[in-house]
């Protein structure tokens, strides 16, 4: 499904070179579940950024879904994400001045999918996060927990071939946090494609495979 070989990159100003990936070996098979874990400034942040197509990189090679995705000008690149990858942010990064039928279908009207057919995939994408009564709900009348499952269901409406989740139980209470890590295991049981990115140990133990960063390199696990 991901497959990165010497992946590198850095970031550059006028006076100072960081270094954010250094040959980055790593592969993902269909239907895994992987979580990457680091301190802050490791290096997984700008991972998540590469594999999701959100920042090129400096040398190396990447492919998603059997695609090199070096050689994408900006237009297929976003075209490609949108149609491949679901995102699941810590912030939920949701629209405040839209219901949540809406932050869901957004997404989906970039790929030119009929409103019917958005109306269906809104539908079982909330019925999956168990959310279904919520769909003209604003995102200031859920709660965090309730948020980050519209974020889980945005992602999912437009059936991607793999989910990238940013620390998505960050900003949430223990609790809280169990239940949307339960529902993600749920999807990965069901056949998604999962690389989570998280600072904390335990939550990366529900992963089956775990890969450190330190300084930009992945340390174990990358295969």
């Amino acid at each position: 499904m991901l497959v990165m070989k010497d992946v590198c990159k850095n970031y550059r100003t006028e006076t100072v070179e960081t270094i954010a990936l250094k040959n980055v070996n790593f592969n993902v098979d269909e239907g895994e579940f992987v979580s990457i874990v680091g301190p802050s400034g490791s290096g997984k942040s700008t991972f998540l950024l590469v594999a999701g197509l959100m920042e090129s990189f400096d040398s190396g090679s990447y492919s998603l879904d059997g695609e090199d995705v070096a050689h994408l000008n900006d237009r297929a690149r976003s075209r490609f994400r949108n149609q491949k990858i679901g995102f699941i942010f810590q912030n939920f990064n949701l629209i405040p001045d839209l219901d949540v039928a809406d932050n869901i279908g957004v997404p989906l009207r970039y790929r030119g999918i009929s409103r019917q057919e958005r109306k269906t995939c809104i539908t079982d994408a909330l019925e999956t996060v168990g959310l279904a009564g919520r769909r003209k709900h604003f995102p200031s009348q859920l709660s965090g927990g309730q948020q980050q499952r519209v974020a889980i269901a945005r992602a999912l409406a437009g059936k991607p071939k793999i989910l990238l989740a940013d620390e998505p139980t960050g900003n949430l209470d223990s609790q809280t946090a169990q239940g949307v890590l339960d529902l993600i295991l749920e999807l990965h049981h069901n056949g998604s494609t999962v690389i989570m990115v998280t600072h904390n140990p335990e939550i990366a133990q529900s992963a089956e495979r775990q890969v450190r960063v330190q300084d930009g390199q992945f340390l174990n696990g990358s295969d």
